[in-house]
């Protein structure tokens, strides 16, 4: 198991990682990449822990989104299945098991002020938190230069997003911004963050 997450997690969170999967009996499954999720946890029939996680080139995100999942099962365990899956419990146990990890040796000091300041109050994923989500994404193994993100574009830029669907960039509402898509004309919200391919006219 240590050979299998040393390709994936910082080199000095390997043997802490092992430790958290060994003491709360979790399953690792590791799985090809999907859109709409990093990882996630589930407790199967048998009360086995089973957490998947995205395969991915970049060691930080894998190593918040694991402690994310671990801390649902941790939280769940203490605390009961009925609280809410990213309420005040799940973040008061996803800070202290994340806390020995915010530190020089597993992350770069670029990173550290920025994931210091999203565990104050951590969101329900770590691609809420713009400024956590681009500062991460600089550490992506594999670049897309060709993308940009939601934030950067003017108003009225059409791009087009990972499953080849078009849209129009409207106005920000709060925090997400308004976009049109183009073929059926329905409104959709996007996040800062989301990672785009613009299309020239």
């Amino acid at each position: 198991m240590s050979q299998v997450l040393e390709k994936y997690l910082p080199e000095m969170a390997v043997t802490p990682c092992l430790e958290l999967i060994k003491q709360f009996g979790v399953h690792l499954k590791i799985v090809n990449k999907r859109v709409t999720r990093h990882g996630d946890y589930r407790r199967l029939p048998n009360g086995q822990h089973l957490i998947t996680m995205n395969a991915t080139s970049n060691k930080y995100q894998f190593l918040i989104t694991l402690i994310h999942e671990i801390a649902h099962l941790v939280a769940f365990e203490k605390y009961g299945r009925r609280i809410k899956p990213h309420g005040v419990e799940w973040k008061q146990t996803f800070i202290n098991l994340m806390v020995p990890f915010i530190r020089p040796e597993v992350f770069p000091s670029k990173l550290l002020p920025v994931i210091a300041n999203h565990f104050r109050n951590p969101k329900a994923s770590s691609s809420t938190d713009t400024n956590l989500a681009v500062a991460l994404k600089q550490y992506d193994a594999v670049q897309h230069k060709e993308n940009s993100y939601v934030f950067e574009l003017p108003m009225g830029s059409v791009f087009r997003i990972y499953n080849g669907k078009i849209f129009k960039k409207g106005k920000k509402r709060t925090k997400r911004y308004e976009c049109l898509e183009v073929a059926t004309g329905r409104m959709y919200l996007f996040q800062p963050n989301a990672e785009v391919e613009v299309l020239k006219d």
